[in-house]
């Protein structure tokens, strides 16, 4: 054999591995994305066309299905969810050896919704390996009326899934084991930030914001300090109790405030 055939030949079996690779690759990719809300998909069992369906995953993550009737997908891969649905082909005593197939028609469901106190609150497309920071990311991050924490919440196995996630944690303890990945169809909330007031003899009277650990003297600082005619030893503490009475005390100026705090600057007696 010339040399020229032989490179030839090298040439071709080069680009078939290429090529197999690639198909496998694809294949795994196909058979690890996750099913969502809005994922057009069709189903297709082996030897038995008239169980053939296109349905589209519902915002709870179902779909119907002749014989089953309604059946969560969503947040399974298209590998699990072929297997739920021949699993449940068999044990209804429908099919003895069920062979399915979903092909993924149309792909909506490859978003999260980033909700509440953001810059920019809205559905955003997910990219390979995005996390909760990621994601926050795609929304501006949260804004100064922002709280802390963020709710994420979606599906994990066609079960309801929920996570508080301390958002400056991520950043400054390094707790990356909270910082997980969204999938499609996933939801992040961010509430706004717990607040307290202050009136009466104070510089600056009105609502602010709850910064962590902060205490009445620093609530007091917060709000410009006492006037001339006010006193911070004269201090009025309103909080509503477990009964959601509200509890009129004199505070330690050392105390924690807690969230609807109200703080009352007194005159000074003299």
């Amino acid at each position: 054999m010339s040399l020229h055939r032989i490179s030839k030949f090298l040439l071709v079996l080069f680009l078939g591995c290429i090529i197999s690779l690639s198909q496998v690759a694809t294949a795994q990719e196909r058979t690890d994305y996750q099913l969502g809300a809005g994922d057009a998909i069709r189903i297709q069992v082996f030897q038995n066309p008239d169980l053939t369906v296109e349905a589209r995953v519902s915002e709870n993550g179902s779909v119907s299905y002749p014989m089953i009737g309604s059946i969560t997908l969503g947040g399974l891969s298209i590998g699990a969810a072929e297997k739920k649905i021949a699993d449940a082909l068999r044990t209804g005593g429908f099919l003895q050896k069920p062979q399915v197939n979903i092909v993924l028609v149309q792909i909506r469901g490859s978003q999260v919704a980033v909700l509440g106190q953001v810059n920019r609150p809205g559905r955003f497309a997910l990219e390979t390996n995005t996390s909760v920071s990621d994601a926050l990311a795609m929304a501006g991050g949260a804004t100064t009326t922002g709280d802390d924490v963020v709710i994420l919440t979606g599906t994990r196995g066609g079960k309801p899934f929920r996570k508080v996630i301390d958002i400056p944690a991520l950043f400054l303890d390094g707790k990356s084991e909270d910082d997980v990945p969204v999938m499609a169809g996933d939801t992040l909330y961010v509430h706004r930030a717990p607040v307290f007031y202050i009136y009466g003899e104070a510089q600056r009277n009105g609502p602010y914001r709850i910064e962590r650990g902060m205490t009445i003297m620093q609530g007091l600082a917060t709000g410009g300090g006492p006037t001339v005619r006010g006193s911070e030893s004269r201090l009025r503490l309103y909080r509503k109790d477990a009964a959601g009475v509200i509890q009129q005390t004199t505070p330690s100026l050392t105390e924690a405030l807690q969230p609807n705090d109200v703080i009352y600057v007194r005159e000074s007696l003299f």
